[in-house]
């Protein structure tokens, strides 16, 4: 059997198995299992399926028709245009958080607090864009151990702490970050098996209403932002107007949503004045 019909087979088989992108996720796990960049499948298709390859390949299938995530199968995740690496004790990074890195750039800062940094993808690559100092808390160490590894692959040295958000966070920052569980207790059951299933329910959910994490950071995140420093949160898709009258309240200065690639509310920011 080659390649491209190995390929053919499991793109059916995911498709069968109401995996939402068959096609595409069937490429990512051959790619994977015949140790092939994913650019370079193409060319390699017509090769024949070495034994090896195909044990691989029917694992990574087997896992995928599982509903376990493409990225955790994998171990790596891209992200801003680097490889993070991704376990199932970290949230699964998605594309939209890239937004929240937009937007942290648009301004200058030299110092970067993130808050509940599961693989580290947004202060890692804050870090690696401007050179600036940073440091990340989560309150699970297992979490933690995957950012330090992602911080040594890329040559970089946060601080990172275990921290209940800022019980074990001193100092003032240019910059604060987070993209913090915010999914309510309720909606949990209503998710896609690839996610409830398989991911962190620390990293997904708060509790109750799932707004928290953003009562927390309103609360304390003003005493350790700079005279005019910034405060960057994703939230989900129904939760602007509430976030932003949370900001409001604590006294922070210029609240602005910031819409996704699809057009719906993904980013709040605020500066402290």
């Amino acid at each position: 059997m080659t390649l491209a019909e190995a390929l053919r087979t499991a793109s059916q088989r995911l498709a069968a198995g109401n995996c939402p992108e068959p096609a595409k996720d069937a490429r990512r796990l051959l790619a994977f299992a015949a140790g092939i960049a994913p650019d370079r499948l193409f060319m390699h298709l017509p090769d024949a399926m070495t034994t090896e390859c195909t044990v691989r390949f029917e694992e990574a299938i087997q896992q995928r028709l599982a509903h376990r995530p493409v990225a955790q199968i994998v171990g790596e995740r891209t992200f801003w245009g680097r490889q993070f690496r991704v376990t199932s004790d970290t949230l699964d990074p998605r594309p939209e958080t890239e937004i929240l890195i937009a937007q942290a750039l648009q301004e200058p800062f030299s110092r970067v607090l993130d808050l509940g940094t599961g693989t580290g993808i947004i202060l890692l690559t804050l870090m690696a864009e401007t050179g600036a100092a940073g440091m990340a808390v989560d309150i699970s160490e297992v979490a933690l151990k995957v950012a330090r590894a992602n911080a040594q692959s890329m040559g970089l040295m946060p601080d990172l702490r275990v921290s209940d958000w800022f019980s074990n966070v001193d100092g003032t920052f240019d910059l604060i970050v987070s993209n913090p569980p915010y999914i309510a207790a309720e909606e949990m059951p209503a998710l896609s098996p690839d996610v409830r299933l398989w991911e962190p329910h620390l990293a997904l959910t708060p509790g109750g209403d799932g707004l928290e994490p953003y009562r927390i950071i309103a609360r304390h995140a003003p005493r350790h932002l700079v005279a005019g420093g910034r405060l960057l949160v994703e939230i989900g898709t129904t939760q602007a107007a509430v976030v932003v009258a949370l900001f409001q309240e604590a006294g922070l200065a210029g609240v602005a949503v910031h819409a996704d690639f699809d057009g719906r509310d993904r980013v709040v920011s605020a500066r402290r004045t």
